[in-house]
């Protein structure tokens, strides 16, 4: 299952590229820096208005259970920065239909299906992290600056690629995979980009930064991210989102803690346990003997959490923020205590492979809960060498 925390590229690819023709960059090309969008310029608005009635059609107010959410929604967009020359009339959406997914639309409507709004559950904080991403393409106009990238890169020489003609290419055609690749790499900044405006609105709004990892751990728990991320992925995986908005998580801190000095009291509350696992580690100590290191470091932490190490025949994913079934007395799973107190904690699982007539247990995931059991974060194990 692909977890994505908006698909206006989708909605975009519908309304604004409906000619027969898709221009990619040519191959060597660089991606152009992020465009801004000039006066007077409405092909985005106009797209979201032939997209609208469908839109709006396949999902409902946030009212009843979503009135958290609804409440978050309007906290953020009362100081947000609407774009110049554009009309926008804010609104917050629920589609029914389970997937892990939010979207938002130049109109100013932002979507959110009801697996991610099952994620949020009742924590403001969570919802402040899925709305206030959605916000910042919005007040970004990133839908513009998307099609003004490919319009950019179309006049610098392109390839241009016939939609569902098989034909054979002109002259000007060159390698695709390496033309998605380098749009790709421009949406992944958009996203990054998005994440910097959305952790200082969140900041400024009362919803502590924090709660932006820990909402990336929890997607990641769900099976967001394949183990080998693809070139011509449109979003970035949610560690490449981490390393590169580490600058950007001190500087939110900073300013809500100027606005906030008691968190408690902070619309978003306290901010969340935040566990940053690292990949595990394996090494060989011995004669049919290993261990796998787990390294992490944790953040609002009071108390302990548990590291659990699973074994099965495939990589296993919680259903979704709950508690994680034990399954100890199995001999599937191995469990360890940490109060993770220092910059960088290593929990360390002893194994012995091979040693007895029982086939070894394959182990593939490793979890860190906190004290209710919930998952705070998830990571692969890597096989044990032969």
């Amino acid at each position: 299952m692909r977890i994505v925390l908006d698909d206006w590229r989708a909605c975009i690819a519908v309304a604004i590229l409906l000619s027969a023709r898709l221009t990619l960059p040519a191959a060597g090309q660089d991606v152009p820096d992020t465009p801004e969008v000039p006066r007077q310029f409405h092909v985005d608005t106009e797209a979201a208005a032939r997209l609208q009635p469908q839109l709006m059609a396949q999902s409902g107010p946030a009212a009843g259970r979503y009135d958290a959410a609804r409440l978050v929604f309007e906290r953020l967009t009362k100081l947000a920065v609407p774009p110049a020359d554009v009309r926008i009339a804010w609104q917050l959406r629920i589609v029914q239909n389970d997937r892990l997914n939010a979207y938002s639309s130049p109109d100013g409507t932002v979507y959110v299906e009801t697996g991610l709004a099952q994620i949020a559950g009742p924590s403001t904080g969570l919802w402040a992290a899925i709305l206030a991403h959605e916000i910042a393409h919005i007040t970004r106009r990133d839908w513009a600056r998307r099609y003004l990238a490919e319009k950019s890169l179309q006049s610098e020489g392109s390839a241009t690629v016939l939609l569902g003609d098989p034909g054979l290419p002109g002259s000007a055609w060159t390698d695709p995979q390496k033309a998605s690749q380098d749009l790709a790499r421009f949406c992944r900044r958009l996203e990054i980009e998005a994440d910097r405006d959305s952790l200082l609105l969140m900041a400024r709004a009362g919803y502590h930064p924090d709660f932006v990892p820990a909402l990336h751990h929890l997607l990641h728990a769900q099976g967001s991210d394949a183990p080998v991320v693809s070139l011509s992925a449109m979003h970035p995986c949610w560690e490449q989102r981490d390393r590169e908005l580490t600058k950007a998580y001190v500087a939110a801190s900073i300013e809500f803690d100027r606005r906030w000095p008691e968190w408690y009291a902070s619309p978003g509350g306290n901010p969340p346990i935040v566990v940053f696992a690292e990949d595990p580690k394996v090494r060989k100590t011995g004669s049919g003997s290993w261990e796998i290191e787990v390294p992490m470091r944790c953040q609002n932490l009071a108390g302990a959490v548990e590291v659990v190490l699973r074994s099965g025949t495939t990589r296993t994913r919680t259903a979704l923020a709950e508690p994680l079934p034990d399954q100890a007395a199995a001999g599937t799973e191995m469990r360890q205590l940490t109060g993770c107190t220092s910059p960088r904690t290593t929990i360390t699982f002893p194994l012995n492979d091979g040693s007895s007539r029982e086939k070894p247990a394959r182990w593939t995931d490793v979890y860190v809960l906190d004290a209710w059991g919930t998952v705070l974060a998830r990571a692969d194990v890597p096989k044990l060498p032969r």
